[in-house]
């Protein structure tokens, strides 16, 4: 009995020492908005759905306790009742679930073309701070950093930045660090780390559960590094133990939206890490109105470092890791197998996931020259086997490399080279405009423009003005595409959508032209990053010929038509978008010449046909051809 009572006065010791606790915290006046509807475990986890609801449930009630603690105004809705607008009401936006999309999941197969489901317009710039997953989830549409690297964060983290705000305050923090064995497969990264990797990491625990430890406990995401820091408005702040190298980014903020990688509610989190994610609530506040400068809308887009990895993956080094890692996963892979057979010799009935352990055969690893070919590919016709050959290559041409087409391609910009100037050099556009200006080598220039910035300017006058209005302002990006941006806020001054469209629009494939044949269409309906649709009409006219615009009424030409019909489930947004047009004669007659462009908007979904009729009559100064009508059919989905 004296034991009971002791055991029960301690309980109320600790239960009024945390009131007591509680009550210190001086609660800040921010106004937070908590989004839920995420659980803490998978829903294997538990034996019905009914259960994984109440987890959910569970979950929600963890932060808005923790939130009540910190913050006087906390607001908590389901992911269901969310829309971005109610972000404008609060300091803080807090998503722990996954609200309805308001930009559908695009595919479409004939391009190799996969853009996610969108959440936000490109032009929200309220604080956001995201948990686990849900950073990559809500943010690839509009062009977060805070990507899907990997979903194999752990409970805790390492590399953090000290001095970072988020750890100062405005709520106290107290950090237990212990120094703990360097996670294991962070040494298949260790050609990305300057120096010799350590064995042991200064660590902090920020979860009091795991995946590792704990089957069925939510997975956290660890971010991209490379080029994680290449515009001003991002900051790496920690990384954690996953499956990655070392400065995967598990705790970071791109602009307005704050990732914390960590997937756990407070309900499984330290003290200590509760006061750092009340300290990141309050970080990310003073950015309010602070938006992305820099958009990184391909998640595989190579940066410099991938340059540290093409010179590793040649070598025996590498090789012999890789017989290694392949190794070492087929003798769990055999122990897995051998307790599912166990499990099934007992007549226990197995899950999807153990059929799968039964099934396991081991693999086999290629020899290291079918790996160099498979992941060389041309480098490999060049180089062959020879790993010196390889590292000169890269080292030599490391400032001339591109790698803003495709996914982990870099290729040599020989046009770059040429001039001897590093790509992510200032210098490089400011000469470029001098050979607009002296017309000198003027199809390079052009190239090396388009290339490395968004906009886009008829002459050499303009280029010139904009870069002199700029350039103490801007600033080079890998990962936001491979381009000079401004670092500027200002609406139109970094148009990411205009130069997607030029880009989409460069890349169609057109007829070639000539004398009996002066005027190659072709239609295409894109869409775009932001969910805009548009039907495009490319019109490339010969040299010497054009077809007409607006014609005087007592001239005797054909003006250029277009028609669009579209299918059900679909409507037009404005009216037809078309090119400027230059002037002809006294009368009024205006003329297209070389490559003109039409647009028109659209909205809507679903399967069909859009039809489009085009008609025109091209002339040069020695004749016209008869009028000239062109139909096509765009099959959407």
């Amino acid at each position: 009995m004296k034991k009971v009572m002791i055991l029960f006065v301690l309980a109320i010791f600790c239960a009024s020492l945390a009131t007591h606790v509680s009550a210190q915290v001086k609660k800040s006046k921010l106004r937070v908005l908590y989004v839920g509807g995420s659980a803490d475990w998978s829903k294997e986890h538990f034996n019905d759905d009914v259960a994984f609801q109440n987890n959910v449930k569970e979950r929600m009630a963890s932060f808005e306790k923790m939130l009540k603690t910190y913050f006087t105004s906390v607001t908590i809705v389901n992911a269901d009742d969310y829309s971005q607008q109610m972000s404008n009401d609060y300091d803080v936006t807090v998503m722990d679930g996954t609200p309805k999309s308001i930009i559908p999941e695009f595919v479409d197969m004939a391009k190799q073309m996969y853009l996610k489901a969108g959440y936000f317009t490109s032009d929200f710039d309220q604080p956001v701070l995201t948990i686990g997953e849900l950073g990559a989830t809500l943010g690839s549409r509009v062009g977060s950093k805070n990507d899907w690297y990997c979903l194999c964060l752990d409970a805790d983290a390492h590399s953090w930045r000290k001095d970072h705000p988020i750890f100062k305050g405005p709520f106290p923090v107290k950090m237990t660090v212990v120094n703990k064995p360097t996670p294991a497969e962070a040494f298949h990264y260790a050609h990305d780390y300057d120096g010799e990797m350590p064995k042991k990491l200064p660590m902090w625990k920020v979860q009091t559960k795991g995946y590792a430890t704990d089957k069925g406990f939510r997975v956290g995401l660890v971010s991209r590094p490379w080029g994680y820091e290449d515009s001003p408005e991002a900051e790496y702040i920690s990384s954690g133990v996953c499956q990655k190298s070392l400065n995967a980014v598990a705790i970071g903020r791109h602009a307005n939206f704050f990732h914390w990688g960590f997937a756990a509610s407070p309900t499984y989190m330290t003290d200590e890490a509760i006061s750092v994610l009340a300290n990141a609530i309050a970080y990310i506040a003073k950015f309010k109105g602070q938006g992305m400068i820099a958009r990184k809308y391909n998640e595989g887009i190579a940066t410099r470092a991938t340059l540290n990895e093409f010179k590793y993956i040649p070598t025996k080094e590498a090789y012999k890791n890789m017989l290694e890692i392949n190794d070492e996963a087929n003798r769990l892979l055999q122990k897995m197998s051998k307790e599912v057979q166990a499990k099934q010799d007992r007549g226990e009935k197995l899950t999807e996931e153990e059929q799968y352990y039964l099934n396991f055969k081991p693999m086999q690893m290629r020899s290291h020259e079918e790996v160099v070919k498979l992941y060389m590919r041309e480098y490999y016709d060049m180089f062959g086997m020879d790993e010196k050959a390889y590292a000169s290559y890269f080292d030599e041409n490391r400032d001339y490399f591109y790698g803003g087409d495709g996914v982990n391609k870099l290729v040599v910009d020989e046009d770059v080279k040429s001039l001897g100037i590093p790509n992510n050099d200032l210098r490089l556009i400011d000469t470029a405009i001098k050979m607009l200006e002296n017309k000198t080598e003027v199809d390079k220039a052009k190239r090396i423009l388009a290339r490395y910035t968004l906009v886009d300017f008829p002459a050499a006058i303009e280029w010139r003005n904009w870069f002199e209005k700029n350039k103490k302002k801007m600033f080079f990006t890998e990962s936001g595409g491979w381009v000079f941006l401004v670092d500027s806020r200002e609406p139109g001054v970094n148009d990411y959508v205009a130069w997607e469209v030029r880009k989409k629009l460069n890349s169609l494939t057109m007829n070639e032209t000539d004398e009996r044949n002066p005027v190659a269409v072709v239609v295409s309906r894109e869409v775009l990053q932001s969910g805009e649709q548009f039907v495009y009409i490319k019109v490339k006219i010969h040299p010497g010929f054009h077809i007409y615009a607006n014609v005087a009424s007592d001239a005797p030409f054909v003006p250029t038509k277009i028609d669009i019909q579209l299918p059900e489930g679909y409507e037009k947004v404005g009216g037809l978008q078309v090119p400027a047009a230059r002037f002809y004669s006294q009368s009024g007659t205006t003329i297209y010449d070389e490559t003109v462009v039409f647009g028109q908007k659209i909205a809507g979904k679903g399967p069909g046909t859009i039809e489009c009729v085009i008609s025109y009559q091209s002339c040069d100064n020695h004749i016209c051809f008869p009028p000239t009508e062109q139909k096509f059919s765009i099959q959407v989905n």
